[in-house]
């Protein structure tokens, strides 16, 4: 039996969901310039991304001609690629405070990262019984 496509995008709503509010609480409560001011962008950005690449990452491993562990290294080097694309057009534009535009980035680069893994890692355990 496998993930179905829908319970992984209701899992990455409700994970989304706790990021964007908890990024809102924490912006509110302690106010300062470590926000960068594209930081609901970035959320937005990682939240598509996440979902269309849990998409492919799912429909790839129901074809069962390609092996787990290369959908899983092929999804993550489609995310690091679009991810540089990402930080390229933010920073094409000339942004100016641009550690905590790094700060803020990896941090949430890495929160959907660990999610995207737990997820594909919970597929494949459904996929090896």
């Amino acid at each position: 039996m496998k993930l179905p496509v829908p319970e992984l995008m209701v899992k990455l709503f409700w994970f989304s969901l706790a990021l964007f509010l908890l990024t809102g609480a924490l912006e509110a409560v302690f106010p300062g310039p470590w926000w960068h001011e594209q930081i609901w962008a970035m959320l937005f950005f990682f939240t598509i991304l996440t979902g269309i690449l849990g998409l492919l990452a799912v429909k790839l491993m129901t074809l069962e001609m390609f092996n787990a562990v290369s959908v899983i290294l092929g999804v993550t080097v489609i995310r690091l690629v679009c991810s540089i694309g990402f930080v390229f057009l933010i920073l094409w534009g000339g942004d100016e405070n641009l550690l905590w535009f790094v700060v803020d980035f990896f941090i949430i680069y890495l929160l959907y990262l660990l999610f995207d893994i737990y997820g594909l890692i919970t597929n494949l355990r459904l996929h090896s019984k």
